[in-house]
């Protein structure tokens, strides 16, 4: 291969990440839904795009998060870690919430801080931690049928708070439900094009 056609891949290849890196600026929250029957919420280092006072028992709102309807989260969606708001400290207990029995297609994270009441500010850090949910085979399954990315808002926990709340930023899934899969594949076929 010659030099100039190496530093062509290389410049591509940086291009492409400098890309990936700039989509996800305004992202404050990643959904990892690699492991089975899981579901892990991480902060990023992304800030609010607005000043909101609300209560942390409504909690934030995933517009659009689930493909299609599906079934209510189990009662034991209490999750384990310290996802908050950057303002006000973790309780260590995040829960996950459905609305509608199913039918709802925005999923909500509430009950983060002991705070009963929780701040964003414009332009300052908006999340913290992260939380981490055990999920039973169907409600993974649904989540896998979902949106790879969308609008957080808050205070809502059900689709008919959403024209009342406050646009935060928005969430992204993490791989991308089947991305690590195609990953490997090109991953392997690379390394066996090497090996002949």
């Amino acid at each position: 291969m010659s030099v100039n056609t190496r530093q062509g891949r290389v410049c591509a290849i940086a291009t492409l990440a400098f890309f990936a890196t700039g989509a996800q600026a305004d992202d404050l929250l990643l959904i990892d839904l690699s492991v089975p029957n899981q579901i892990t919420i991480t902060a990023t280092g992304g800030l609010s795009a607005a000043t909101v006072t609300g209560s942390d028992s409504i909690g934030v709102y995933f517009d659009n998060f689930y493909g299609v309807a599906g079934g209510a989260l189990s009662t034991t969606s209490t999750g384990a870690g310290n996802l908050t708001n950057a303002a006000n400290p973790s309780d260590g207990s995040p829960a996950l919430f459905r609305g509608g029995g199913g039918s709802d297609t925005g999923l909500n994270v509430f009950s983060w801080s002991p705070d009963v009441n929780v701040t964003f500010t414009a332009g300052a850090l908006a999340f913290t931690g992260s939380g981490t949910w055990a999920l039973d085979a169907p409600e993974y399954a649904d989540m896998l049928a979902g949106n790879t990315t969308g609008n957080l808002y808050f205070p809502a926990d059900t689709a008919d708070d959403v024209s009342a709340a406050t646009l935060l930023g928005t969430y992204r899934v993490i791989p991308t439900p089947g991305a690590a899969t195609l990953l490997g594949i090109g991953l392997g076929l690379g390394a066996v094009r090497r090996r002949r």
